[in-house]
């Protein structure tokens, strides 16, 4: 039977262990890709999100708080996830195999200089890798969220924000930390909202 008091003890200690670890390490990273997404985004160009499971719900959210708004009213950010088209999903999943499930969003839909957003917790899923190659092919930037040793995404990204666990559900939880304060610090960037 589990303890629940030492269950919920451990699980935040573990939390906060890895968000003090990522608070120490993960600055300068955080910097670069806030300086590539905000590049973009005055260029003209817009951020493409996509992931799996609970990496295509953070890509869905943060896109969401780039289109509408994160902390108050202004102007729309471009921003879309990938991962919200079901007609599109299922035909590329039945038609060319889930491998292609982003790269052929990509070729379709993004420009030169566009900003892939890649979030995925182990680095290695095989559309994931493909929606990169894909991006770059385009001339996209190339961004990702990740966790670990960062997995195939590591050599493919120019900036990649790896929180540095190995326990998926810490991952998760960094990674929409990570990205709403991206979100943030990107409006303020923009001079959409004042501080």
């Amino acid at each position: 039977m589990i303890d629940a008091t030492a269950f919920f003890a451990a699980e935040l200690a573990e939390h906060a262990d890895v968000m003090a670890q990522t608070r120490r390490d993960l600055g300068p990273e955080f910097v670069r890709m806030l300086d590539i997404w905000s590049d973009a985004i005055e260029a003209g160009n817009k951020l493409v999100f996509f992931g799996n499971g609970g990496s295509a719900s953070d890509a869905q959210h943060l896109a969401t708080e780039l289109t509408v708004r994160y902390k108050r009213d202004r102007a729309p950010i471009a921003a879309i996830a990938l991962t919200t088209d079901t007609s599109a999903l299922t035909a590329i999943g039945n038609d060319l195999g889930f491998d292609q499930l982003f790269a052929r969003q990509i070729a379709a839909i993004c420009q030169p200089g566009d900003v892939a957003v890649a979030i995925s917790t182990s680095g290695r899923s095989p559309n994931i890798i493909a929606g990169l190659k894909a991006a770059r092919d385009k001339g996209m930037r190339l961004t990702g969220l990740g966790g670990g040793d960062g997995g195939d995404m590591a050599g493919l990204v120019e900036t990649l924000l790896i929180v540095p666990s190995r326990t998926t559900a810490r991952i998760q939880e960094m990674h929409i930390t990570l990205g709403q304060m991206l979100c943030g610090a990107l409006e303020l960037r923009l001079g959409l909202v004042e501080c």
